[in-house]
């Protein structure tokens, strides 16, 4: 008998070797933002290889390298209408562009359709659902160094798109864009996750505003061990709640207040709950890599690669069951499903080769760093850390979901647990500065980093969050409000 061609299925040990923190390392994903799936192939260089050059290249142990991805929403400078994905002047047009002058840039594809550039120095240019444009960072050993070389990535690509007539702004979320009005990028995947949602119902309802006109920063830290997962992934999911209310920034709808203050963060409710959000398990006292492996078998897969090089949609079955059952055309999961079917959930905090930190919503330009350095001074200071796990030990899952919508709403004038989000905001951001202050007192950190937290403080000081603001300029002049809100706030 012929012996079988069918890989064997995955044990445990496999399951387990996607979580290989800093031996495998910081790794900026495309489309983190997702609800979506990494670009296969688009992964930068880990921690083993990367980052030689910046503060803390020396330090002993392994090294804690941090990443960020960056979403844009690009927009015609003067009236805030969305980019659309074909045309002279449209996002492939600006892929072109940078595939072309950009040195040893690669062209990424999804079915022959043009929707990335990974670039030679490290770090991939990528399209979203709706045409947001992303930038992954290649990763690096500090928020210092972190943040000159993904300015300088965010100057070329807004020059690029500038030549082509429209501009990229940072921010939480497509301003002046209704959800009927979205020029969908024509990723296989596409259509395959917007009948996911719909075949939720009410669960699901938000998914596509999400998918389409939603806007984030991401931050990817490192873990060392499985210990040191453990600590930070608790923390940081219990950190990640009250760190949204100082980064709040949708607070419209097709230009238009729309009684909330991050329209994001109330859509993300209703996408897919189950697999959104703040994870019970993650919470847990006793949480590790086996209890995320555990929860992750019980999620369905939404999408698995197609023999086109596209994505098709996957079988209705949870991926534990599909590890026992095989998919219809008689193949079975391997490593790479495992590692799409990660990158189709769309927690807090997204657990692979780095704790991923996507509660935020994205802030403007000119705070573009508080995100990376309030997540790295918390969660690569231990007794910063440990602090920030005192104070928020106890706190239900229920509880945080609740003070999630209530932030959503209120922003700072939210409680969480009965305690008012902004003294727990402030005492986070007190511990993100003292952890800061003792990477640079190592040398694992330079001290320009410290300043990337002002913006943060004057959100609490003033008891005004990024969204207010946003409100406040729109009132001061509505008509005229897209271009300036374009000028003031676009990568220069």
């Amino acid at each position: 008998m012929a012996p079988s061609s069918t890989p064997p299925p995955l044990t445990r040990a496999a399951l387990r070797s996607v979580f290989a923190g800093a031996a495998g390392a910081v790794a900026s994903h495309a489309d983190a933002s997702d609800p979506g799936d990494s670009h296969p192939g688009v992964s930068d260089t880990g921690a083993s290889g990367a980052g030689a050059s910046g503060a803390g290249a020396g330090a002993s142990g392994p090294r804690e390298l941090v990443g960020v991805e960056v979403e844009t929403a690009a927009v015609d400078p003067a009236t805030g209408a969305a980019v659309p994905y074909e045309g002279p002047r449209g996002l492939r047009a600006l892929l072109e562009l940078l595939a072309a002058e950009w040195p040893g840039a690669v062209p990424v594809s999804d079915r022959a359709v043009l929707t990335g550039v990974r670039l030679a120095g490290g770090g991939t240019v990528s399209l979203e659902h709706g045409g947001a444009v992303e930038y992954s960072s290649p990763p690096r050993s500090c928020v210092a160094e972190l943040a000159r070389v993904t300015d300088a990535a965010l100057r070329e690509v807004a020059a690029a798109a500038r030549r082509l007539g429209f501009a990229l702004v940072p921010g939480g979320q497509y301003p002046f864009t209704a959800p009927d009005q979205v020029a969908w990028t024509p990723h296989s995947r596409t259509p395959v996750m917007r009948r996911h949602f719909e075949s939720l119902g009410p669960a699901g309802s938000g998914g596509p505003w999400v998918m389409s006109l939603a806007l984030s920063t991401q931050v990817s830290l490192d873990f060392t061990s499985p210990d040191d997962l453990a600590d930070k992934l608790r923390t940081l999911a219990a950190v990640s709640t009250p760190a949204a209310a100082l980064f709040l920034n949708a607070p419209l709808e097709d230009g238009r207040p729309c009684g909330l203050l991050s329209r994001r963060m109330d859509s993300l409710r209703r996408t897919d709950p189950a697999r959104t959000g703040v994870i019970p398990a993650m919470l847990r006292q006793d949480v590790d890599v086996e209890k995320v492996i555990d929860w992750a078998l019980t999620l369905p897969m939404i999408h698995r690669a197609a023999p086109d090089g596209g994505r098709c949609a996957a079988p209705a079955a949870d991926f534990g069951t599909l590890l026992t059952t095989g998919f219809p055309d008689g193949g079975v999961p391997g490593l790479a499903d495992w590692r799409s079917h990660l990158s189709q959930v769309f927690s807090d905090v997204r657990v692979r080769e780095t704790l991923e930190l996507r509660a935020v919503d994205g802030p403007p330009y000119r705070a573009l760093f508080a995100a990376p350095a309030f997540f790295t001074g918390l969660g690569y200071h231990p007794p910063a850390r440990a602090a920030a796990l005192r104070m928020l030990s106890g706190i239900s899952p229920r509880e945080h979901r609740t003070a999630l919508e209530e932030i959503a709403r209120r922003g700072l004038g939210a409680r969480l647990a009965g305690r008012p989000v902004r003294e727990v905001a402030a005492e986070l951001l007190r511990l993100s500065r003292e952890g800061l202050r003792a990477r640079v007192a190592t040398g694992a950190e330079r001290p320009e980093a410290l300043a990337f937290l002002d913006p943060l403080d004057d959100v609490l000081d003033e008891g005004v969050t990024f969204a207010e603001r946003m409100l406040a300029e729109r009132a001061r002049d509505p008509a005229g409000f897209p271009a300036h809100h374009i000028a003031r706030h676009r990568v220069p």
